[in-house]
């Protein structure tokens, strides 16, 4: 797809993200879903207000009435969606810079468009013109005001509070400035934990930190950790769909370890985990582990619902699906990335388990991963420097896999190389059980990169 990446729109405001996208992606949507009804929701950036009164207007312009959401998670959007049964617009650049700003779109049933819808959209955007309602079948604009209160009972009706609120946790808050900041303190303080928090001012300038929640922007949910001897930190990206853990010592724990042990208590025989192409081995162990099975699609939610759907068409079990950037699904509960549900299913591990943080992830940190960027400024660059990683890849010895951009498992390593579908930059991947390793593994790549400049 041209327009919607790995999930959604997004781009730079006044450059890529204007106000004439935002109405022709809203138009779009609305002849596309043909609803009398739909929600238009934001998080905290200082550009979700003006773009979402462009959304609004666009979709009552087509004759749709608009349920205003406000600031909101992405996972409570579709909350909303699933329990009043209309689709969404919602004005989020997720874990992008606060220069970004973008669209995800959320179908009646609660779950992100599929690929294929996502691609029918698109086909509306460029293929169509608009069709404005005459002006007596106009929609109406309506303010709603708390869903972020149903959506924290809703999460909290989903876990074992009881045996969270027994263990007695202290569990510090990192919501970044975004939307988790009208939600994950709340909830967590209803699940019977003593509650810290830091960056939990909604604020749409992040000037605590850029709302990816990886470990240079984690410093000060670190120290939070350690300074009031929390049990656990969590911190969120802008749309809180993700949920990244820091230990009691103050140790970020990766995503793919949290992911790993998240699944081992998760999985059972014959079930099926899905996630992407650039899965780590420690999921991998702790699937093959239970006796499960592992189901790859590219990079990227879309994709990822689009696969578990399937599944469970299929009469599959998929009691747990994902990737290791912190957005996980537990699709029994809904098939949404929810920073916050997962948080919690983590606090619940560790009441259930008695253990510290650092030793639950224990069994799956015997792996080093390494990821790199490569920006590129046009199209033509970019496509260079795909043939130069497909020219890379396919001259190397280990077995290539080409689900989603090129992937090179060694035995011992694996890297992947592919462009971003959310910022204009090429990812590199790499994973070993040595560190040298993957970072030798990842650098070789970037220089052959750079050298085809």
């Amino acid at each position: 797809m041209e327009l919607f990446g790995s999930s959604g729109t997004r781009g730079v405001v006044g450059e890529e993200f204007t106000p004439e996208r935002v109405r022709r992606v809203a138009a779009a949507a609305a002849a596309v879903w043909d609803a009398d009804r739909v929600a238009v929701a934001r998080d905290t950036r200082l550009s979700g207000g003006p773009f979402t009164d462009v959304a609004a207007g666009t979709l009552a312009a087509a004759g749709a009435d608009v349920d205003r959401l406000g600031v909101l998670p992405t996972p409570g959007v579709a909350y909303y969606c699933a329990t009043e049964g209309v689709p969404a617009v919602h004005v989020t650049a997720s874990h992008n810079p606060p220069e970004y700003n973008g669209i995800k779109l959320l179908g009646s049933d609660g779950t992100e468009l599929s690929v294929d819808a996502y691609e029918r959209v698109e086909r509306q955007v460029f293929d169509s013109d608009d069709a404005p309602a005459p002006w007596n079948e106009v929609g109406r604009s309506r303010r709603i005001d708390g869903v972020g209160d149903d959506y924290r009972a809703d999460l909290l009706a989903g876990i074992d509070r009881d045996t969270v609120a027994a263990a007695d946790l202290t569990v510090a808050v990192d919501p970044g400035h975004g939307a988790g900041c009208v939600v994950s303190p709340d909830f967590f303080r209803e699940l019977g934990c003593a509650v810290r928090t830091v960056n939990a001012d909604p604020d749409g300038r992040f000037p605590g930190r850029d709302p990816e929640p990886v470990p240079k922007n984690l410093s000060a949910l670190q120290r939070l950790v350690r300074s009031t001897d929390a049990d656990v930190g969590v911190a969120h990206d802008g749309d809180a769909d993700r949920a990244i853990f820091v230990d009691e010592r103050g140790e970020v724990i990766d995503g793919d370890t949290s992911f790993a042990a998240l699944a081992a208590a998760a999985v059972d025989r014959e079930d099926t985990v899905v996630t992407a192409v650039n899965v780590s081995q420690r999921l991998v162990d702790a699937v093959d582990a239970a006796g499960g099975e592992l189901d790859l699609t590219p990079i990227g939610s879309t994709h990822i619902v689009t696969r578990v759907r399937e599944r469970h068409a299929a009469g599959d079990h998929v009691p747990i699906a994902g990737e290791g950037n912190g957005g996980v699904f537990f699709p029994g509960y809904r098939l949404t990335r929810d920073g916050a549900y997962v948080a919690a299913k983590f606090c619940e591990l560790l009441a259930e388990s008695a253990a510290p943080a650092s030793e639950v992830v224990a069994p799956y940190t015997d792996y080093h991963f390494v990821r790199e960027n490569v920006g590129y400024d046009a199209a033509g660059e970019r496509d260079h420097l795909l043939d130069a990683a497909e020219a890379y890849a396919r001259a190397s010895d280990a077995a290539l896999d080409t689900t989603d951009g090129y992937r090179l498992d060694y035995g011992d390593a694996w890297l992947l190389v592919r462009p971003s579908g959310t910022e204009p930059k090429i990812r590199i991947y790499a994973e070993a059980g040595d560190a040298e390793r993957a970072a030798t593994l990842a650098a070789d790549l970037r220089d052959h990169l750079d050298a085809a400049r």
